[in-house]
């Protein structure tokens, strides 16, 4: 079906330049130097969508559950503590 194509973009702060979205899952790699945290906002300064601390040296696969979450604005990662990488996948 070509409306349950999913996407994937990875930043590594900041926004994600993609829009209205609904995140299906994210992979969230941590650094060595300590615990990770993360915090996505549906655009800079907009509602907190998701917020996570993460164990650190570890990439983390994290479903969002049934339809995902949706932002309406766009995905911003406005918070993330000894993270390397953050890959959304979205639709």
């Amino acid at each position: 079906m070509a409306g349950s194509d999913i996407k994937a973009k990875r930043i590594t702060s900041g926004a994600a330049s993609i829009g209205r979205a609904r995140m299906c899952q994210l992979v969230v790699t941590v650094n060595n130097t300590g615990a990770g945290r993360l915090t996505i906002t549906d655009g800079d300064g907009g509602a907190t969508v998701f917020d996570a601390d993460l164990s650190q040296n570890l990439t983390h696969m994290i479903d969002l559950c049934g339809d995902g979450i949706l932002v309406t604005d766009d995905v911003y990662a406005s918070t993330v503590t000894n993270i390397t990488s953050l890959t959304v996948l979205y639709r």
